[in-house]
């Protein structure tokens, strides 16, 4: 735990490096001439409390305060750029600040007489603070991911005012260092007034480059510093519970093929804290003593848990009669994934006829510690974890373990063999040629993206789609790139992807209120004839009706490197994230 937070507070400091930060970083040093505690200090706290407060608000109440924070951002704007103007011409300062003195202090420090107060400072910081909110490298993205998966927590919103820390530690260094050469320049120039005009105008122009989105594209792209890829190292150091994975090949569990190799584990958590049961009532440890229980986590847009599911089936229904109980625990991934409505969809579709706890709240997730979709953990009769299995594959051997659990429970004939099944659509098996990792199309995740430019977070933008390589992607239309997904604001818009698989997935969904969206796809440019998906047709047309995953292609031919496009005739679509297989 102390390494998680060391970690965290470790990112933050070196986002000091970031180009997002960069802005930022004129207003902060436009006070170096000023006392560090009455001035310096009272900014750097206003920034860090703000920019935690926006954040945890984000993982707490979700995309609205997200759009929210675009309002704050133009309001911060506005501030910041009256503050430059007062700056270049300190005459207008007592005219600029003079409405603001009923409310407690001026806007602007930039006048001849800032007072004792560090009111303004403070306001001056809590300004920065909602334009650094936006900001997030991989570790902040890590945190802000968990976060929104498993739902917000004190431990979570520790970690946010962690980072926020870090980066204010490295800025108030980087402040007094700052003040020492401020104040050597001022002993040995007279030009002071000038100095003070300079760094007005280098505010005016970071607010210019902000409101033009400059410092989310060109900064970013311009940055010959390597921040990004230093977290992205921590990142690899950091195993933190919150963050779930697509497990897409088995881990091996404690040795498993006699039953002197099945160690115990620990005992069944409680099952309690899920928001609904299907095809079940309510479940408890004690409704299940004496059973041999077999726990399935999913989620019904993951395409590995998909691919698992023929096999799940077939086991509650073989070994249902001899005391087998399946329990799916169908832990969202999406948001819209703790929809009732589209969760009692997708079970029925599915054909899943075990009891299924909806756990919306990760209650049972972290009750198990689990981090993976889709995990399986096997229990005995007497309420112990004998085994876990994480991801697809090893299905022989799971079986094997769950007749030898049912025997040590004391049926005398339970059925052997191993079942055969054959998953179709989505379901099918992986081809094993997969080239092409997960990919997700909001920001918060999103990597590999091309457009030039870049994402330009929870705003309208008409991008184009780049020169995608092997597995990078790009948009063309207007889209609105959110943390979680894209969506489409005008019809005609395309995603554009070169990818290495037989198939090719893409969870879409109609946003509220949206009509059915139709769509065409191409492969190399052409319609994919026989290649198409079970969500296409030969001609690559389809119809975005529900909020899932859609199968787009299976090449029946040869394995190579593709481009995929997928155009919609209809605005309205949001595209969460491409699997492959």
């Amino acid at each position: 735990m102390l390494l998680l937070f060391a970690l965290v507070y470790l990112g933050g400091v070196l986002t000091i490096l970031s180009p997002c930060i960069l802005p930022v970083l004129p207003f902060v040093f436009a006070r170096a001439d000023r006392p560090f505690l009455r001035s310096g200090l009272p900014v750097l706290a206003g920034m860090a409390a703000t920019f935690g407060l926006v954040a945890t608000l984000a993982t707490v109440a979700g995309g609205w305060v997200v759009r929210a924070n675009q309002y704050g951002r133009w309001a911060a704007l506005a501030l910041l750029a009256v503050f430059g103007l007062s700056l270049v011409v300190p005459a207008l300062t007592t005219r600029l600040t003079r409405p603001l003195v009923a409310l407690g202090g001026r806007v602007s420090a930039a006048g001849r007489d800032a007072g004792r107060s560090p009111f303004p400072a403070l306001l001056l910081g809590i300004a920065c603070g909602l334009l650094w909110a936006p900001c997030a490298g991989p570790i902040l993205g890590l945190v802000l991911t968990g976060a929104a998966v498993e739902g917000a927590s004190a431990r979570t919103c520790l970690l946010l005012f962690t980072y926020a820390a870090g980066a204010a530690t490295s800025l108030a260094a980087a402040l007094l260092a700052g003040g020492r050469v401020f104040r050597a320049m001022r002993r040995s120039l007279p030009a002071g007034e000038w100095v003070r005009r300079a760094l007005g105008a280098s505010v005016l122009v970071a607010v210019g480059a902000i409101a033009l989105g400059l410092d989310t594209g060109l900064l970013a792209r311009a940055s010959s510093v390597g921040t990004a890829a230093i977290e992205e190292r921590l990142v690899s150091h950091l195993q933190a519970p919150s963050r779930a994975t697509d497990a897409t090949t088995a881990r091996p569990g404690p040795a498993a093929g006699s039953a002197m190799g099945l160690s115990s584990e620990g005992s069944l958590p409680p099952l309690d804290g899920a928001a609904q049961w299907l095809n079940s009532p309510p479940l408890t440890k004690a409704a299940l003593e004496g059973k041999v229980v077999l726990v399935d986590f999913w989620t019904y847009t993951c395409i590995n848990c998909l691919r698992t599911l023929p096999y799940v089936r077939a086991w509650a229904e073989k070994y249902g009669r001899d005391g087998l109980v399946v329990v799916g625990v169908h832990t969202p991934e999406f948001a819209f994934e703790k929809d009732l409505g589209n969760v009692r969809k997708a079970v029925a579709d599915l054909g899943i006829r075990y009891p299924v706890a909806v756990d919306n709240d990760y209650s049972i997730w972290r009750a198990f510690g689990n981090q993976y979709w889709p995990a399986h953990y096997f229990v005995d009769a007497q309420g112990r974890i004998r085994h876990h299995h994480f991801g697809e594959g090893d299905y022989q051997e799971s079986e094997r373990i769950l007749q030898q659990l049912l025997a040590e429970a004391g049926q005398a004939r339970v059925a052997g063999g191993v079942v055969a099944v054959r998953g179709t659509g989505a379901e099918a098996p992986t081809s094993g040629g997969v080239g092409s990792p997960e990919t997700y199309l909001g920001y918060l995740r999103g990597e590999r993206f091309v457009s030039p430019g870049g994402a330009l977070p929870d705003r309208p933008h008409a991008y184009s789609p780049g020169a995608p390589r092997l597995n990078e992607w790009g948009l063309s239309g207007e889209w609105t790139v959110g943390g979680e997904h894209a969506a489409l604001d005008r019809r005609g818009g395309a995603i554009v992807y070169r990818f290495h698989a037989r198939d090719l997935h893409l969870v879409l969904g109609p946003a509220r209120g949206a009509r059915p969206i139709r769509f065409r796809v191409t492969i190399d440019g052409t319609a994919p004839g026989e290649n198409h998906g079970t969500d296409t047709d030969a001609a690559g047309d389809g119809v975005v009706r529900d909020q899932r995953l859609y199968q787009l292609v299976r090449q029946r031919g040869e394995v190579a490197d593709r481009t995929f496009e997928i155009r919609f005739l209809d605005p309205g679509v949001e595209a969460f994230a491409f699997t492959f297989g």
